[in-house]
């Protein structure tokens, strides 16, 4: 295999070997933030594996020490006394040539091999004055396949340098073809005649006290493992006990949390966990009334607003129908009685109009407000209720603007809720916006689309913000409205949001205006998408978008969208224009799907309601 082989081969399987870790590390962080038996397991076995680990490390430095230390001074004694007796028998001889001193080595030492066996070692002799004399003999070894070189140089050196007895641990073969086994040399100086010097070396066998502390190792191995599943079974069935009651509780207060009120826990005992479980089971009794309580007088509270909503239908009916007549014949009245009916009318009709929010909340309250969904472009309903509002935009004396990139964008909604909610938010821009533009930003990303209403008005405190859903609720309730509100349209309107899987959110700072943004998804059955940005940011920002429809001078709505030159002269898309008078003048294209085109220019006026579709 060549190493550009390897190296493929270490960067294919390198990552998945990381994915596995990086999922091994995920899964015990997990284990360890969300179960305290876990942890406590944990924790447990890693401290006993650590004061296990500082005994272990004391004993077997106490037992290897007292091993070594025994063996050594053993063989330091005998070192000695055999080197004396080597020394004696070389002072007792007058061998003057060679073949006498080997002679007498041969003797000498030989007596030394025969107890060798017994006693696990082994003779080296090394001359240090190589070529003294005619008496000289070279190294002299038990075993063929010991030399000179077993025995370490720097212990060859300090005992010929020194005066004494010398040792010092190493590695040799005690058997030949063996395996290096541990081993101390030890070794002195010894004298023949004409005082040549020689180093005696003794080679000791040290595999017996390895061999036992390698067994007191496997020993205290295996005791650790027995101590720590000893020590983990005993903490998993003391934190089982602890734990088990802790689990239970959390299960019960699940389910409770999910809406089943009759469940409880059981109770065993007198202890603690019993005390607890009690007192568990006493505070769900008291919520499973209270709640008991709240529902029948929820149910009462909406019982009684659609009765009441349904009964003030045909009184109401009534009283509409006469006070248009009232309304209608006020000409012919006083000033005082004009005034009077045309105060009876505006209320009626706002009274009309609460009560109409009165039985659509109490629908939401009830749990029977449905959906009719229909794919609808989503430009279709904000034209018309930028045409709708043209006479609010002139009585108020501000700008209404639609911007946008696109020109079609079809999502699946109910038209008729959708057209409420952006019809209320356009109102409250429009009454609360003092004169200043208001602007309508549209846009989309492949999950979802987004209406934005902003205006530059009087704003909102952060504290009024986090109420402007509630019911009823009003930013000023001393100010002067211009548009009759009852105080449920942002409530209703958060309501059908809901209903479509959508988001509505609110941004104010106080003098820079307000604005409202309504998320729906593009296909219902598909929800948001919170990894997904917002298709507009909050606020949105003019530049980021072209103006593409606004109220003119005069109340109508004018698209003012760009024509495609291209498109134009091949005449594929159909084009509305208006003329001085405001009124209606539509030529025809063969528009292949009959949608608002991407450029193009129309205008319409604002009495005349659909004309600004294609």
């Amino acid at each position: 295999m060549t190493a550009d082989s390897r190296e493929q081969r270490s960067t294919r399987f390198n990552p998945r070997l990381f994915r596995r870790l990086r999922l091994g590390r995920r899964i015990l962080s997990r284990r360890w933030h969300q179960s305290l038996q876990f942890r406590a397991i944990l924790v447990a076995l890693t401290l006993t594996l650590l004061a296990f680990f500082a005994t272990g490390s004391f004993m077997s430095h106490q037992i290897a020490d007292r091993l070594f230390s025994d063996r050594l001074n053993q063989v330091l004694a005998e070192a000695r006394t055999d080197i004396s007796d080597v020394q004696a028998s070389f002072d007792a001889s007058d061998a003057s040539d060679r073949t006498e001193v080997q002679a007498l080595i041969d003797s000498t030492m030989g007596a030394m091999s025969m107890d060798s066996e017994e006693a696990g070692r082994h003779w080296i002799l090394i001359p240090f004055d190589r070529g003294a004399g005619q008496s000289f003999v070279g190294v002299q070894t038990q075993s063929p396949w010991m030399t000179s070189a077993s025995v370490p140089q720097q212990l060859q050196q300090r005992v010929a340098d020194g005066d004494g007895t010398y040792w010092q641990p190493a590695s040799v073969r005690m058997e030949e073809g063996g395996a290096e086994q541990p081993v101390i040399v030890i070794g002195d100086v010894v004298q023949l005649n004409q005082n040549a010097r020689y180093g005696l070396f003794f080679v000791y066998d040290f595999a017996a006290p390895q061999v036992t502390l390698n067994s007191i190792h496997a020993v205290l191995l295996l005791s650790m493992l027995a101590l720590l599943l000893l020590v983990g079974t005993i903490v998993w069935y003391v934190t089982r006990e602890v734990v088990r009651p802790v689990s239970s509780t959390a299960k019960v207060s699940e389910q409770l949390s999910e809406g089943d009120l009759d469940v409880r826990m059981e109770v065993r005992g007198s202890n603690e966990v019993a005390r607890l479980s009690r007192s568990f089971n006493r505070m769900a009794d008291n919520l499973q009334e209270q709640i008991t309580q709240l529902e029948q007088l929820s149910t009462m509270q909406q019982t009684f607003v659609s009765d009441v909503s349904h009964e003030l239908r045909t009184p109401l009916t009534t009283v509409k129908m006469a006070a248009e007549v009232l309304y209608n014949a006020r000409e012919e009245f006083d000033p005082v009685n004009r005034r009077s009916a045309e105060l009876l009318h505006h209320q009626v009709d706002r009274f009309d109009s609460m009560l109409s929010d009165l039985l659509e909340i109490s629908r939401f309250d009830a749990g029977a407000a449905r959906l009719d969904i229909a794919s609808t472009d989503i430009f279709s309903v904000i034209y018309d209720v930028v045409e709708a509002a043209g006479p609010l935009v002139l009585k108020c004396g501000s700008t209404l603007t639609v911007r946008s990139q696109l020109t079609r964008c079809v999502a699946q909604m109910d038209q008729r809720r959708i057209d409420r909610i952006i019809r209320n938010l356009v109102s409250n821009a429009l009454e609360h916006g003092d004169g200043k533009p208001v602007e309508i930003y549209v846009a989309a990303n492949e999950n979802a689309v987004a209406v934005a209403v902003r205006d530059y008005g009087i704003g909102m405190e952060e504290e009024q913000t986090a109420k402007v859903f509630n019911r009823f609720w009003r930013a000023d309730p001393a100010r002067a409205r211009t548009v009759g509100g009852t105080g449920l349209g942002l409530s209703i309107a958060q309501e059908d949001t809901r209903l479509h899987r959508g988001q509505l959110d609110v941004w104010a700072r106080p003098g820079e205006g307000a604005c409202f943004r309504l998320t729906l998804p593009l296909i219902r059955t598909q929800p948001l998408d919170p990894e997904l940005p917002n298709p507009l940011p909050m606020p949105p920002a003019p530049v980021l978008a072209d103006s593409t429809a606004h109220v003119t001078d005069t109340g109508s709505l004018a698209l003012t969208t760009q024509l495609d030159p291209s498109a134009a002269a091949t005449g594929s898309h159909p084009v509305l224009s208006v003329d001085p008078q405001a009124t209606a003048a539509i030529e025809t294209f063969d528009g292949a799907d009959g949608s608002l085109p991407a450029g193009g220019s129309t205008a319409v006026s604002a009495d005349q309601a659909g004309t600004g579709k294609s």
